[in-house]
């Protein structure tokens, strides 16, 4: 069944927009990263044989290589989960953040940005070890971003540095995708998982990534049916998922396993699927798109926000889809706006 009527968005965010508890709304768990944009030309992507529209893994070596060739760029605190966690906040939202930076100067930037917004981000730093992660993001004039990253100390994260008493006073944690490329930090996954239910806190997972889904699609399909609340994915994501060609038939088989999925679709929108449902949002009407990077990750947030606070599914994801449009206008990964005072503007322009 589809339903596709108009959402009562104004009504119901007005109507109990500041409710807040003493729980935490999310917490999440992922790669602390420092992300590195640069604009640049196809032919550059061509020429440095790197795949366009995808991340990839580089090592130290390659990240030295790449860097040296990059125009001028931008640096600002990444990650993907990171992101969401930041853009959650400048909803208005309480938050908390689990990841692994080393003790150096780009491990300080990272979580001064953190603390800075209100993020609740105490994970030791690692003392000896690799540097902190960083992103490099290369911007092609269709606004699409190749990433390779650098992993770096993000990856050391473990089931020691998961915080059982902020996991257990978060509403939902939210996971990352990329991180299941070490066993260390899949583990530790589970143990927040499993700390998380018995509090009666939801789980979250963002699938991150198509070539992380080649990768591990056994090991997210047994995440998905027997530890997740709530799934994220792109429509590439989830049609690689579960091997098919077909965006319905993806959908039908999340239905099958996830009792709640939002997938988003670029200029299409987004569709929020639920065990008897398909709700159709559509995409927010952006002019000028300067930069793709971070749209999931801002959607994700403004989901996840109006899920916390309440919100009907419909009002979650025209939340999203407000909060991810707000960075395709701008480079870089984070809001440059008070998201908070972006949905107030959206709320007056249809009084």
């Amino acid at each position: 069944m589809q339903n596709n009527k108009a959402l009562p968005f104004k009504q119901e965010l007005k109507k109990d927009k500041y409710k807040m508890d003493s729980k935490i709304d999310v917490v999440g768990i992922g790669n602390a990263i420092v992300d590195v944009l640069s604009q640049t030309e196809d032919s550059f992507l061509e020429q440095e044989q790197l795949t366009k529209n995808t991340m990839m893994l580089i090592d130290t070596e390659q990240a030295q290589e790449l860097y040296s060739k990059m125009g001028p760029g931008v640096e600002v605190s990444g990650g993907s989960v990171a992101n969401t966690i930041a853009a959650l906040a400048s909803l208005g939202g309480k938050t908390g953040f689990i990841g692994k930076v080393s003790h150096d100067q780009l491990g300080d930037v990272f979580s001064h940005d953190m603390r800075a917004m209100g993020v609740k981000f105490s994970t030791p730093a690692l003392q000896d070890g690799p540097s902190t992660a960083r992103c490099l993001i290369f911007v092609t004039p269709d606004a699409q971003r190749t990433m390779c990253t650098f992993l770096g100390a993000s990856v050391w994260i473990a089931s020691t540095d998961i915080d059982a008493e902020l996991i257990e006073s978060a509403k939902i944690i939210y996971l990352e995708g990329y991180l299941f490329d070490r066993d260390r930090a899949k583990k530790a996954f589970e143990l927040a998982a499993e700390i998380a239910h018995k509090a009666n806190s939801k789980v979250a997972l963002t699938l991150s990534d198509v070539f992380c889904v080649e990768r591990h699609r056994e090991e997210f399909l047994h995440m998905i049916k027997n530890h997740v609340d709530i799934l994220f994915a792109n429509e590439e994501e989830i049609k690689a998922l579960y091997e098919t060609n077909d965006f319905d038939d993806a959908v039908y088989q999340v239905q099958e396993n996830c009792s709640l999925a939002a997938l988003t679709r670029g200029e299409k929108g987004s569709v929020i699927v639920t065990k008897d449902k398909k709700i159709n949002i559509p995409a927010t009407i952006i002019s000028n798109v300067v930069d793709t990077t971070g749209a999931g990750d801002l959607y994700a947030a403004g989901f996840l926000y109006g899920y916390s606070q309440g919100k009907d599914l419909e009002i979650c994801g025209e939340i999203a889809s407000i909060a991810a449009s707000e960075v395709l206008t701008h480079m870089g990964a984070r809001p440059q706006v008070n998201l908070a005072k972006l949905l107030e503007q959206k709320l007056s322009a249809t009084a």
